[in-house]
């Protein structure tokens, strides 16, 4: 059938020519009708046969050429180089070379400033990891000190550092999440966890920035195993409470961020609902805060964010399956659902 359709396409293309051909035959029967009419029938068959078998050998050899312009066309467009170039225009009609050699400087000029790009980036993503890694050794050395001579320091002096370091550890995590969404291979490991005990394990490592923000942490619901990696999944929960004492720490008394969880017989998944009591999100901002670099217009809620936590959120979430949404009403806090799917073990 393909074959088929590959001649049909031959003969509509050089359609002009082959009409031209059967008006000539058309002319040549009348004049034989005119000059042997005794003969007349012989000649016409012979002619007929003669068209006939001269269109077969000019549409495979029409269909033999074209091959040839295809695979070397393939090879011009994997790599525009001058000898592929020169091969194209070999197997192509004279008046087609001009095309094909615009077309191939085009291409080369693209190709160089695309490599150039390559290696910029490249080099600029080294440079930030390797940004990154030199930042967490004055990290470590925070947390050494903050270990040993925490009775040298002040309460309050010490729970500034803390702070001041889980704040600067969470911006280096993001940084490294976010080189990472571009990798190849990523180091996903699938495993039971029950969800309520892994977000009270979580939080603990940010609990110097709850309790700097006056936040109380609220549990509703049963527990329930989910199947998701465990680093992924914390970083999710990590950027939620990080985005929650950002914005509603400034615009409430009795901050409160609330893990809850739900199990939907509709979708059959299990649902962890993050809801703080934050002054939310407008309504016409809703839609775009998993955006990249989206922070908001009129509200309070994004107004100091820079836009890559949520963003990063709803990549890693995608990585792991997770179904996420946003729900928020300005004034009433904004809330993240989780929507894990159910395994067949």
């Amino acid at each position: 059938m393909k074959r088929i359709k590959h001649i049909y396409e031959c003969l509509h293309a050089h359609k002009q020519w082959f009409f031209m051909l059967m008006l000539t035959n058309l002319l040549f029967i009348f004049f034989a009708w005119l000059a042997y009419p005794e003969t007349f029938n012989v000649l016409v068959s012979l002619m007929l046969v003669f068209t006939l078998a001269m269109i077969a050998v000019s549409v495979f050899l029409i269909m033999r050429k074209e091959k040839r312009i295809e695979a070397a066309f393939e090879d011009f467009l994997l790599e525009p180089n001058e000898a592929n170039e020169e091969m194209l225009c070999r197997v192509s009609p004279k008046t087609n070379w001009p095309f094909i050699r615009k077309i191939g400087s085009a291409l080369r000029s693209y190709h160089e400033e695309r490599n150039e790009q390559v290696l910029e980036l490249a080099d600029y993503e080294n440079y930030i990891e390797g940004w990154v890694h030199e930042m967490k050794k004055p990290l470590s050395l925070m947390t050494l000190v903050l270990d040993n001579r925490s009775d040298e320091m002040s309460p309050l002096v010490r729970q500034r550092l803390l702070h001041v370091r889980d704040q600067m550890r969470g911006d280096v995590e993001r940084i490294l999440y976010y080189a990472r969404l571009g990798a190849a291979h990523k180091d996903y490991l699938f495993e039971s966890i029950h969800i309520l005990a892994f977000c009270k394990q979580t939080i603990e490592d940010y609990q110097t920035l709850l309790d700097e923000s006056g936040f109380q942490i609220q549990f509703i619901g049963e527990e329930m195993e989910i199947l998701s990696d465990r680093k992924g999944l914390a970083f999710i929960i990590e950027q939620a409470i990080a985005n929650s004492t950002k914005h509603a720490a400034q615009h409430q008394d009795d901050p409160m961020i609330t893990f809850e969880t739900a199990y939907d017989e509709k979708s059959d998944q299990t649902i962890l609902h993050i809801h703080d009591n934050g002054p939310g999100v407008s309504e016409e901002d809703l839609p775009f805060i998993f955006d990249k670099g989206f922070t908001g217009g009129r509200g309070a809620y994004t107004r100091q964010a820079t836009g890559m936590g949520l963003f990063l959120v709803s990549k890693m979430a995608y990585d792991l399956a997770i179904q996420l949404e946003a729900t928020s009403e300005p004034g009433s806090g904004l809330t993240l659902s989780l929507g894990f799917p159910k395994v067949k073990k």
